[in-house]
């Protein structure tokens, strides 16, 4: 990546202002980090983390102008995206019932997680082309489902020998919001009618696929385990729980921050949070920068939901990946996955791209002066004379 970023700046990419918002609220993101860095007590581990944060932030950006520049690369990325996927879940599968010697290596704490080093990354990892395959079942004609049948099983496998709370509940809020966004847009009863029929095939579908994982001793004693809402290490009294307000709290009395990879000197483990992470490794500018941007991305691609573009399908399963991501953000840290800042440099390529799009065509332009010039009055008729 580092690479490519070089070349394609010597071959010249565009950084468009309708990508500004990104790239300042990042830019003051890694300022803040930067600013807390000579807090850590661990200076080389804390200089490492932000330019590892950098790094990511840039890719994000490269991402933007890349798609910005061109909207039809998205389809590129949506066919290596999903390969890739196919092969982490593959790997995550194998490894999670050890099929070869050797394949535990795709495991962590008898958890499948492929090629990724946690496996609460590697399932919402496989989130996007979850989604976008289950928007080509919804809408394409039966035909065209032969690949889409067999990949999709495997991805949602995946997620689920992940067994990853956040991405089991990442992948049924953002299925429902995609489920919902085709149902809106669509227009035709018949339609209409298919979708309901497919949903209702589709959690048959689901249920089966679990009953059938479930038949097997490993995976159900890993679920029974794994299904509990609240883990002992949530509500400890050290707990994930307790560690929000006391971090906060910290994060409060401290505007530059407690510095990179801090937290866990005070309590027992990382904060889990990333709003509060945002604060104490990034300082008060961290903290306000990275909210603004969630929002602030949610609300522009949401303006895209109900337009006709031809990259607007790939613009509602990114929303509702989107909106998983900010809410498990609630519950752990996500501001070192590597895929969400493709997501964000993906979601501002579009949004730059519809706009300028709308520019072209003159939608939305307001006009060059909101006041008509009054109406000269007209002269009088001239009077036919009076008759003698």
């Amino acid at each position: 990546m580092a690479v490519l970023l070089a070349v394609w700046l010597f071959a010249g990419l565009k950084f468009r202002r309708e990508i500004g918002p990104l790239i300042v609220l990042l830019l003051m993101f890694m300022a803040g980090g930067i600013m807390a860095v000579p807090f850590a007590r661990d200076l080389p581990s804390g200089t490492m983390h932000m330019a590892v944060s950098a790094f990511l932030a840039a890719t994000a950006m490269f991402y933007a102008a890349l798609i910005t520049e061109r909207p039809d690369r998205i389809h590129i990325i949506e066919r290596a995206y999903i390969a890739s996927a196919f092969f982490c879940a593959i790997l995550g599968i194998v490894g999670f019932f050890n099929l070869f010697p050797g394949a535990e290596v795709f495991t962590l704490n008898d958890r499948a997680k492929g090629t990724f080093q946690d496996p609460n990354v590697f399932g919402p990892f496989l989130l996007l082309p979850a989604l976008l395959l289950m928007r080509r079942v919804m809408t394409g004609p039966m035909r065209t489902w032969g690949a889409t049948l067999i990949v999709l099983p495997v991805l949602i496998l995946g997620v689920f020998l992940s067994f990853s709370r956040g991405a089991w509940g990442m992948l049924a809020v953002a299925g429902l919001i995609v489920y919902l966004l085709v149902l809106i847009n669509e227009q035709r009863a018949d339609r209409r009618l298919r979708l309901v029929l497919l949903a209702v095939g589709g959690v048959v579908a689901v249920m089966a696929l679990l009953l059938v994982a479930l038949s097997i001793d490993q995976v159900a004693d890993m679920f029974e385990q794994r299904a509990k809402l609240v883990q002992p290490y949530d509500g400890a009294r050290l707990g994930r729980f307790a560690r929000y307000s006391l971090g906060f709290e910290m994060a409060m009395e401290r505007p530059l921050g407690l510095g990179p990879l801090e937290f866990n000197k005070y309590f027992p483990e990382d904060e889990h949070n990333v709003y509060m992470k945002a604060f104490t490794a990034y300082g008060w500018l961290g903290g306000i920068a990275w909210p603004v941007l969630m929002i602030w991305t949610l609300v522009a691609l949401g303006r895209q939901m109900f337009r006709n573009h031809p990259w607007s399908y790939f613009a509602q399963c990114l929303f509702a990946v989107l909106i998983a991501h900010i809410l498990v953000g609630i519950v752990i840290d996500i501001d070192r996955w590597r895929h969400l800042y493709l997501l964000l440099g993906l979601s501002w390529g579009l949004i730059a791209a519809s706009r300028l799009s709308d520019r072209r065509l003159g939608i939305g332009l307001k006009p060059a002066s909101s006041t008509v010039p009054a109406r000269a009055p007209a002269a009088p008729a001239a009077r036919a004379p009076a008759r003698p």
